[in-house]
């Protein structure tokens, strides 16, 4: 591993908070967190457009690598496996076919440390440390750099915790378990960071996502569900204060000598139900049955199809996924490359056709990777669908009684993903309070490379952002500011 640069330029804190909206960290939650506060009082605050698809993988990859969904192959948190029709895989770190921005900074004598980044499992060897992130496997090997992290971690603050059960109907253990997960992890984010002057130092908490999913209904005012006087009414205050708290005691070590930046990958906002795609598939002779489901949301591959004479099937989640039956690409291809262009428009038109459960049009996006991104690589889906602009979820399960649900059709969930997370970012010096326009996230990436006096990558496809790097006192030639 390279040594230590002496003297490095600067310093950056950057903390990352899952499925944080703008109108949260700069707006409703902004009384309850002091220390966001005085960042947003001396620093450059955007809302931060996420990827498509806006989920945490790809985003976070993107985010830390510069580079798209489509050139990374990663197009949510599970993958499809080649040649299989419905066998889906968890990401890894591996997966990952560019270097993160603390992968490059490692290889250029900088010290970094990670604390729960996605992708992070198995952890990446860096210069310094890294702790595996929300997608670690139970009980697996490999969750930490270097591997005797995880033991000096347990014995000074108990049994590390990667992430929590929060589809559960237990919702006073989802909020003990949410807390406590998140007073761990920043407990051994400020040990970690106080040993020494990283030059990156990046922490992830997931409990924010966590408990939007779970929560959302018992503190939006707004929800049709919303009952004043729930006991969970004030939990979203209560949780950012405590998130606040942490930021706070990091602030006190960075003690104005490090850059701080806040991101987070997408926003959050309330699930109006789901629609079920494999379903509406099957009712317009794309998908084609041996025999019917048995029971009520059967899993899609659990259900008996007939893979000879379909063309289109889905995959559900925060948006859908549908892929064309090709001849050389499947199993048991029916489709010639014509017969699927063909059979694109077709579908195409019929989902624009889709109505609600009270008759109105459903809004649906309809998105092409081919479009969307410079390459498109690994297991891409054919067509990518957004049912009314997010607020709808994809029901991939079979045999409901009708289209719609009213519920996450794979365990309670309140809340889907929205197009834009935050940016925040205070110089060590602070800066006057400004709001910049929107931008991308894959800008983050170069960003902090420049930030810390390196030059970006010819593969990045993102830029740096011209008013962080002249708000920072840096001036650099080597990349070219947005």
């Amino acid at each position: 591993m390279p040594v230590r640069r002496s003297s490095p330029a600067r310093r950056l804190l950057v903390i990352g908070l899952d499925g944080v909206p703008p109108e949260f960290l700069f707006d409703r939650m902004l009384p309850v967190m002091p220390n966001v506060r005085s960042l947003v009082a001396r620093g450059m605050r955007a809302p931060l457009r996420t990827t498509d698809p806006p989920i945490s993988v790809p985003a976070w990859p993107v985010m830390f690598t510069g580079v798209d969904p489509g050139t990374l192959g990663l197009y949510g948190f599970r993958h499809r496996r080649r040649k299989s029709y419905t066998e889906m895989t968890l990401p890894k770190s591996t997966d990952v076919p560019v270097p993160t921005v603390w992968e490059l900074l490692s290889q250029r004598g900088h010290r970094v440390a990670v604390v729960g980044m996605p992708l992070g499992f198995p952890a990446p060897s860096v210069n310094g440390v890294y702790i595996s992130d929300f997608l670690t496997p139970p009980n697996s090997e490999g969750t930490t750099y270097p591997d005797s992290l995880r033991a000096e971690i347990d014995r000074e603050f108990g049994r590390y915790q990667f992430d929590v059960t929060f589809r559960s109907g237990d919702l006073e253990k989802v909020a003990r378990d949410i807390f406590e997960m998140t007073v761990r992890r920043f407990r051994v984010a400020e040990s970690l960071f106080a040993r020494e002057e990283w030059d990156l130092f990046a922490l992830h908490e997931v409990g924010t996502d966590r408990l939007h999913h779970a929560f959302w209904k018992h503190f939006d005012l707004g929800h049709p569900e919303f009952r004043p006087g729930n006991p969970f009414e004030h939990i979203a205050e209560e949780y950012y204060a405590l998130v606040d708290e942490g930021i706070g005691r990091l602030l006190r070590i960075a003690d104005d000598r490090a850059d701080v930046m806040i991101v987070s990958d997408h926003g959050s906002m309330a699930m109006r139900g789901c629609f079920c795609i494999n379903q509406w598939l099957e009712e317009k002779g794309y998908i084609v049955l041996k025999r019917p489901p048995e029971r009520p949301g059967t899993p899609f591959e659990q259900v008996d199809v007939d893979w000879n004479r379909t063309t289109i099937w889905g995959a559900g989640g925060y948006y859908a996924r549908l892929f064309f039956n090709l001849q050389g690409r499947e199993l048991s291809g029916t489709l010639t490359p014509p017969q699927a262009e063909d059979l694109r428009e077709r579908v195409v038109g019929e989902l624009g056709e889709i109505e609600d459960p009270d008759g109105a049009p459903l809004p649906v996006q309809v998105l092409d990777p081919r479009d969307l991104y410079a390459s498109v690589t690994g297991e891409a889906p054919d067509l990518m669908l957004y049912f009314d602009d997010l607020r709808v979820r994809s029901a991939g399960t079979m045999g409901h009684p009708s289209m719609y649900l009213q519920e996450n059709d794979v365990g309670a969930d309140d809340a889907v993903h929205s197009r834009h997370g935050v940016f925040l970012y205070r110089p060590a010096q602070g800066t006057q309070a400004t709001i910049l326009a929107p931008f991308p996230l894959i800008d983050i990436a170069p960003t902090i490379l420049q930030l810390l006096g390196e030059e970006m990558p010819t593969h990045m496809q993102g830029r740096a952002v011209r008013a962080v790097i002249e708000s920072s006192g840096r001036r650099s030639p080597m990349t070219t500011a947005a």
